[in-house]
């Protein structure tokens, strides 16, 4: 099983790696750059070999970055769309040059311009940023559907997939938290879940997963994350989850609310049931 939760990295890669070796995970999530903000961390070339050493000792599967919170390319307003679009195509160069795989960010919302508005905004920055010459896969995030969030259905993450010219660069995030407050149950039906995404999205495309206990109930629209099973999923759910033999190979992040001993015990505690 590769799993693993987010860890900063503002110490360097190489302490952030270590701390995943030491809570006995074998990928993490990180973020590509200030989450809050829009500044870009800058890489030291002694911290990354580093980094890249103990990754390839440990055997450590794909690792995601996670691009910052204020991106937003589904919106109206101009700056806020042109910061994203180059943040994202920063992040890409930047992301590459040490060997990440895989990169996930939050579709948009689209803030009363309404749901196809959002699409093609998004559609069209990412026709702008994707390069053939870059290795990294951009993962849209399923959402949950709160305000105006775009992403929340597998129809609009196949549309906006079909307006990007460069689509073989993007695939998709599952997050476990947000696909049930969106209204797909995964705790009765996992199985017509997964037909549905395949045949709307494609299984192919499903490249990591968000693994998240929900603080709210079944189509909530809201984005709460919880421990695993202590919310509205259960453990039962998620120990079927990460088991279903569709899933199971792929690679899990943690975001649930704990520390670095918790996420230590929840990842003993998911392995146990593999």
């Amino acid at each position: 099983m590769v799993i693993g939760p987010h860890i900063s990295i503002s110490k360097g890669f190489s302490k952030a790696i270590e701390t995943a070796v030491e809570i006995d995970a074998n990928t993490f999530q990180f973020f590509s750059r200030n989450p809050r903000g829009g500044n870009a961390k800058e890489f030291s070339k002694k911290d990354i070999e580093k980094f890249q050493k103990i990754r390839e000792e440990n055997n450590f599967g794909k690792i995601l970055a996670h691009a910052p919170y204020t991106i937003n390319l589904g919106g109206t307003k101009e700056d806020v769309y042109d910061f994203g679009k180059r943040a994202i195509k920063e992040d890409i160069i930047r992301m590459d040059s040490i060997g990440i795989e895989y990169m996930c960010f939050h579709p948009g919302s689209h803030v009363g311009g309404g749901i196809e508005y959002g699409i093609d905004r998004i559609a069209e920055a990412l026709n702008e940023v994707l390069t053939k010459e870059q290795n990294i896969i951009l993962l849209l995030e399923t959402m949950s559907g709160k305000g105006s969030e775009v992403g929340f259905t597998f129809e609009q993450i196949r549309k906006i997939i079909d307006k990007v010219e460069l689509n073989e660069k993007l695939g998709v995030c599952l997050d476990t938290c947000h696909v049930y407050s969106a209204g797909y149950d995964i705790v009765n039906d996992l199985d017509k879940v997964l037909e549905e995404f395949d045949n709307i999205i494609g299984l192919d495309r499903l490249k990591a997963i968000h693994l998240n206990d929900s603080i709210t109930e079944f189509n909530s629209k809201k984005d709460r994350h919880e421990q695993i099973g202590q919310g509205s999923l259960g453990l039962d759910a998620i120990i079927n989850f990460i088991n279903h033999p569709k899933l199971k190979d792929l690679p899990f992040f943690l975001e649930t609310p704990l520390d670095e001993n918790g996420h230590k015990q929840e990842i003993k505690m998911l392995r146990q049931y593999v």
